[in-house]
């Protein structure tokens, strides 16, 4: 919901529902597909995972829902979901901001890289709050709205590891 911050409870709420859907599909994964699945998981914040946090945050102001996530969620890796879903840790993301910068995106003052799909496509967050989402698998070319905040992309990501057979 645009305007409404991110809230930690709610994204513990969403890493636990993930993991549930999951693990529920990799039981399935390998009957349905015929191979068996990557590893697919949304990993809890560590100890480690808040002072690379903290180091992103030192590095660049970020967006407090992306702080709000990486205080729950270190990163998630999701191969087996559409064509795959990454969720990058904050050490990632401060290495890929220290070589490639800011993605291009209208009306945002800066926009952050944060997560991937298997495609090359990339997702920034603005410092408004909307995620955005590259045209191409490119740093430098148009990106695109995809969400109006990081729990409507956050949900949006969950019915699609719900739903996916």
């Amino acid at each position: 919901m645009p305007g409404e911050r991110l809230e930690a409870e709610w994204v513990q709420s969403w890493r636990e529902q993930a993991d549930a859907a999951l693990t529920k599909l990799m039981q399935s994964f390998l009957p349905t597909h015929g191979f068996p699945p990557g590893h697919n998981a949304v990993m809890p914040a560590t100890d480690e995972s808040h002072q690379a946090t903290d180091a992103l945050v030192d590095l660049i102001p970020i967006p407090s829902d992306l702080t709000t996530l990486y205080w729950v969620v270190s990163e998630a890796s999701l191969p087996d979901i559409d064509n795959g879903y990454f969720i990058h840790s904050p050490a990632t993301v401060a290495e890929h901001f220290r070589e490639y910068g800011p993605a291009p995106s209208d009306g945002e003052s800066i926009a952050l890289v944060f997560a991937s799909d298997g495609g090359g496509h990339l997702f920034a967050i603005g410092d408004s709050g909307q995620v955005w989402k590259s045209t191409t698998a490119s740093w430098s070319d148009d990106f695109e709205v995809a969400a109006s905040s990081m729990q409507e992309l956050l949900e949006q990501l969950g019915r699609r590891i719900a739903n996916q057979p």
